[in-house]
């Protein structure tokens, strides 16, 4: 699959989205209220659930995440694959 890589640098180039994707990547998966909360008790953010919806949009244009509804929950996924192809040509 190919993904927008400005996209994808876009999203990264804020750190609370940032904050966000290190959150989901050591739990892979949280809903919203689960990964607001993280947020705002573990790095002391004041941020509103509006907000992290704002957030998640540009993650999710970019690929880096994915929702899901799991009965009357929205679960957000964790989804590297665009960093790994974006690293790939430089890395490899």
């Amino acid at each position: 699959m190919h993904w927008d890589k400005d996209a994808i640098f876009k999203a990264l180039g804020d750190s609370t989205r940032r904050l966000m994707l290190d959150e989901l990547s050591e739990r892979n998966e949280l809903t919203l209220y689960e990964l607001t909360a993280r947020l705002i008790m573990k790095h002391d953010l004041s941020i509103s659930r509006q907000a992290i919806a704002k957030h998640l949009s540009a993650l999710e244009d970019a690929g880096l995440v994915k929702s899901e509804k799991k009965g009357k929950y929205r679960v957000i996924v964790f989804n590297n694959e665009p960093l790994k192809n974006l690293l790939k040509g430089w890395v490899e």
